[in-house]
């Protein structure tokens, strides 16, 4: 979704939008931690192909990053609880 040569659609800008404000609401977080959405392509043998890589990047605490196993138009509401859960 995200590569060098693609610009993501209106869709998949949406979608992003709309799972970073999950992710807020799941985890309460404040205006000044910063959410990425963004879809990652694994070329490795062992995964699973197209992923979401969710990162939560707090003031003074290491990033977190959160996995879907999903493509990023997919993802839902219950993968997010999910992968946040883990």
């Amino acid at each position: 979704m995200f590569g060098l040569f693609k610009k993501p659609s209106q869709a998949e800008r949406d979608k992003a939008a709309a799972i970073k404000q999950m992710v807020r609401d799941m985890l309460a977080l404040g205006e000044e931690t910063t959410v990425s959405v963004s879809e990652i392509q694994c070329g490795d043998a062992a995964c699973p192909g197209t992923e979401t890589v969710i990162l939560v990047m707090q003031p003074g605490v290491k990033t977190k990053a959160y996995k879907v196993l999903a493509p990023l138009l997919d993802v839902e509401h219950t993968q997010v609880e999910q992968a946040l859960a883990e």
